[in-house]
């Protein structure tokens, strides 16, 4: 009988490489929206002091960025896209370095999930598909709203933004940066057949929807070069009023179209070591794949804040484990699995936007009393 992992000898803690990093540990702090950012999309110091206290994470993903205006879904979410974001993001990237972490940066386009009361814009997508779902705006929740179709000019251009936002991201000072093509936003409406009705060459066939994923993963690993870039795919995940019909045909095209990129990782999202799709894209994958445990949501929370699912998941073949709210609420998280501590209850309520509660105020296992403030000088 196989017996259960301790606190000591758990592969979770084992160094791992990604390209030419050296990662301390097989954790990885999930992307988080927490919608902390200003009003224009510039990081604010607040975010510095929340990514430095979870540097332990062998790599940290930042939340999703936006590449350019029209792409940006909720009101406070960080962009990257003018000098003041990237100037916004260097002093998070140089806390964090300092502190001994790691970090990639993740390039979302909300696609239909975006509002004109957030951005003035009319949201765009690859069908006329109207998010069904209300959305907050600054001014409230309102309806979402019918998205225009993009044009193919639209399509190249917003590639082309992507690739700008990764230089922009390595001269803010991030290891990489990770594709969003996950979770219901552009790329994910362009993969489904729900959410694409285009009769061009970016719609119809499992090959033209997956088109817009390739190019603009093609077009960052041009800008930054391969080992810096990551795809995080979400597979049958019905996040964001998400329907795929097709799944096992569709993410193993495009994986396989992929698979010869010289990429640093694949990350799936919800990851189920029992389902054959994720067996077969462990097999097709060449290099890292980075797995997020497909775990309750929004409750309950597990006690054990996912660490069994990636134990589970590195003994299917994954590389590296990504948990979200266990990060949140627990910035020495990797500390707590080390001593099989308990952890901190997540404050849903505090999630999405908001000051230091329930974002920098989670306590230490050294500091029952909550961290110090940070100190900017």
């Amino acid at each position: 009988m196989t017996m259960p992992s301790t606190a000591l000898t758990s592969r979770l803690f084992e160094p791992a490489r990604l390209g030419a990093l050296h990662l301390p540990n097989r954790l990885v702090m999930a992307p988080m929206t927490r919608n902390r950012a200003s009003a224009d999309g510039v990081p604010q110091l607040i975010m510095a002091t929340y990514y430095a206290q979870r540097a332990s994470a062998g790599l940290i993903i930042a939340e999703a960025t936006t590449p350019n205006a029209v792409g940006q879904t909720y009101p406070d979410i960080p962009a990257i896209y003018t000098d003041a974001h990237v100037a916004g993001w260097r002093r998070v990237t140089g806390e964090v370095r300092a502190a001994g972490g790691t970090m990639f940066l993740q390039l979302q386009h909300g696609g239909r999930i975006g509002h004109p009361d957030t951005t003035g814009l009319m949201p765009v997508a690859p069908s006329p598909v109207a998010f069904p779902d209300p959305i907050v705006t600054p001014a409230g929740s309102r309806p979402g709203v019918v998205p225009r179709e993009m044009t193919v000019a639209e399509i190249r251009s917003t590639v082309a933004d992507f690739a700008a936002a990764a230089r922009r991201a390595i001269d803010a000072g991030f290891e990489g940066v990770e594709v969003h093509g996950a979770n219901g936003y552009l790329i994910h409406q362009f993969l489904s057949d729900v959410t694409n009705h285009r009769a061009d060459a970016y719609g119809g066939s499992v090959t033209g929807r997956i088109r817009f994923a390739i190019e603009v993963v093609e077009a960052v690993a041009d800008a930054i070069g391969p080992a810096r870039v990551g795809l995080r795919i979400a597979p049958g995940v019905t996040a964001n009023a998400m329907r795929e019909h097709d799944i096992e045909h569709v993410y193993p095209a495009l994986i396989g179209a992929l698979a010869n990129k010289g990429l640093a990782y694949l990350h799936i999202v919800f990851a189920d070591p029992t389902q054959p799709l994720f067996r077969r894209i462990r097999r097709d994958w060449p290099s890292t794949l980075i797995a997020n445990p497909a775990l309750p949501w929004p409750t309950p929370f597990p006690a054990d804040g996912g660490r069994h699912a990636g134990e589970r998941l590195l003994a299917a073949g994954a590389d590296l484990i990504s948990l979200g709210r266990a990060f949140l609420a627990n910035p020495d998280l990797v500390e707590r699995f080390r001593r099989g501590a308990p952890l901190n209850p997540v404050r849903a309520e505090h999630w999405y936007g908001g000051g230091e509660l329930g974002y920098t105020d989670y306590p230490l296992l050294t500091a029952p009393a909550g961290p110090a403030p940070f100190d900017w000088r």
